[in-house]
């Protein structure tokens, strides 16, 4: 009788650890299904996210204008375009900017060594006083008087500068380089200085040390 009853025991023990030791074994494969979801859903936010970010980064500040132009604009106003066509034609180009700062431009420059024009002068040319490494003053009949008379004395003062009107353009006066452009309020806004000190033959330039005088003259 003992002798069945410790054998019945001993059988229930044994059935006893076999059921823990099956549900540990469940528990363990549900930790590490669990660890494997919880490491995919993680990467995958992860490519997403950084996919997310990186999208947002190249897309931060880029906008077009009415031509289709993409550029970006700095936190201070200021527009800045990528790479910009450098082949030297004949014929008239249609920028998509007004006034252009770059692209492809005939094989002659405008003079710029401080030369103030007083009539327009043909944008390809003017572009390839931008590749020189020059900054170009431009202004229409909304800018007043006394500011077009100082800023004439700064471009006169300056080599590698030019000035001109251009009638269509947006803003009263604006400052363009090769693939910088911003408008500024008048003579005496302090991005005038800071223009031509960053970009007067700047780092932008796709030809420092060329030359801005025996070029087309009015």
């Amino acid at each position: 009788m003992g002798s069945a009853k410790n054998t019945s025991n001993a059988s229930r023990k044994a059935r006893i650890e076999e059921m823990r030791r099956a549900e540990r074994a469940r528990d363990r494969r549900g930790r590490a299904l669990t660890i494997t979801v919880s490491a995919v859903v993680v990467a995958a936010l992860g490519v997403g996210g950084f996919f997310l970010f990186d999208k947002a980064s190249d897309d931060s500040g880029s906008t077009d204008d009415a031509k289709g132009s993409k550029y970006k604009v700095t936190s201070d106003g200021e527009k800045v375009w990528g790479k910009l066509g450098r082949t030297h034609v004949t014929k008239k180009v249609d920028y998509p900017m007004t006034p252009p700062v770059g692209g492809d431009h005939n094989q002659v420059w405008m003079n710029c060594n401080g030369d103030v024009y007083k009539k327009a002068i043909p944008e390809v040319n003017a572009v390839h006083s931008l590749e020189h490494g020059a900054v170009w003053v431009t202004y229409n009949a909304k800018a007043k008087p006394a500011d077009l008379k100082k800023l004439e004395a700064k471009v006169k003062a300056t080599p590698y500068s030019l000035m001109s009107p251009v009638e269509d353009q947006k803003d009263p006066v604006m400052l363009s380089a090769w693939a910088h452009q911003r408008t500024v309020s008048g003579a005496d806004d302090p991005k005038v200085k800071e223009f031509f000190s960053t970009y007067v033959q700047g780092k932008q330039t796709p030809e420092p040390g060329a030359a801005c005088t025996n070029g087309l003259a009015q």
